[in-house]
């Protein structure tokens, strides 16, 4: 079973990087597959990229499997849970918990495209209708 993201370690931005780019490749990848998948402006050469990995791996946040002589990582964890996690610990440290304040902060600002707005204004009816029908 894969473990709660609540009981695993936080991670660092460039940890974050590597793991979401395992996630682009299907949730397994070589330390060569990886580094071939950074951007073009991302210098980091392959020993730092097994690193990475190898923390990642440490932090329960992926495994590994042999083939050959390498080592595949594999995602341990979803990439949504990740999501979830991250964007609960910053709603809990920055705005005691309270979503509306980083839902505000999010809609006032002026990047948002009307498309953008309609899909957000149709999840907000989704979520209205869900809540009155649980009444």
């Amino acid at each position: 079973m894969a473990p709660s993201t609540s009981t695993l370690p936080s991670l660092a931005r460039s940890e974050l990087e590597i793991a979401r780019i395992v996630w682009d490749l299907g949730g397994r990848a070589t330390v060569r597959e990886v580094h071939d998948a950074l951007p073009r402006d991302r210098q980091l050469d392959f020993w730092t990229v097994q690193t990475y990995l190898r923390r990642l791996k440490t932090k329960g946040y992926l495994t590994t499997e042999k083939s050959g002589r390498n080592n595949i990582y594999v995602s341990a964890v979803r990439p949504s849970k990740v999501i979830s996690g991250i964007v609960d610990d910053l709603v809990d440290r920055l705005f005691d918990g309270e979503i509306y304040p980083l839902v505000q902060h999010l809609v006032q600002g002026d990047s948002l495209s009307d498309e953008e707005i309609n899909r957000l204004q149709s999840m907000l009816d989704k979520a209205k209708e869900r809540n009155q029908c649980h009444r």
